[in-house]
């Protein structure tokens, strides 16, 4: 079976270098599927996971943010932030998540960012969510 060459990397370096039979991922148009042989395209994309398709297998990463890159065989995602499940500290993102949602309960006032804290909790919920 075809393949694409797959690369997530963030401004701290690479985080993933492999060859997988498909590539979901969310843009702000929507799902992508993504298949050897698929025409270039550059999206942004949003907080959520990254779905790495290989022999039956699904591997999850949890992207915040940034661009994918499409060409026939080879499939780029810049992330701003990027995790593998197993480096997300879970406790560390249920107190982000249990944060930005005092935050966003708060009365709305001049020193509280609410933009900042949806955008906080969707990433909490992001990591959560792949973590498991």
């Amino acid at each position: 079976m075809k393949t694409l060459n797959v690369s997530v990397v963030t401004p701290d370096g690479p985080v993933l270098d492999g060859t997988y039979e498909m590539v979901s991922v969310r843009a702000e148009s929507g799902e992508l599927g993504i298949l050897p042989g698929h025409i270039p395209l550059v999206a942004p994309l949003t907080i959520s996971a990254v779905r790495l398709k290989n022999e039956g297998q699904t591997e999850h990463i949890a992207v915040s943010g940034g661009f994918v890159e499409v060409r026939p065989e080879q499939v780029t995602i810049l992330a701003q932030a990027a995790e593998q499940p197993s480096e997300i500290d879970v406790d560390r993102a249920k107190q982000a998540k249990e944060r930005a949602e005092q935050r966003l309960n708060q009365t709305k006032s001049e020193d509280i960012d609410h933009k900042r804290a949806e955008l906080a909790l969707q990433r909490a919920i992001n990591r959560i969510d792949i973590s498991e």
